[in-house]
């Protein structure tokens, strides 16, 4: 199993959401893309990092 953390930054905020973009790292492409979190969850949040567990 290997794991990967994914780091995001905000993007812009929807009615209920808040969309967040994932900054790769130098030279690699994105993993995820675009991520939407529910306002409830992200609060002010302006940065997150989402860990990924790839079971081979």
């Amino acid at each position: 199993m290997s794991t990967v953390i994914v780091k995001f930054e905000i993007e812009k905020e929807t009615k209920n959401s808040v969309r967040y973009k994932e900054v790769p790292e130098a030279g690699k492409a994105p993993i995820v893309g675009s991520l939407y979190v529910q306002k409830w969850f992200a609060g002010d949040c302006k940065n997150l990092e989402i860990s990924i567990n790839k079971k081979d």
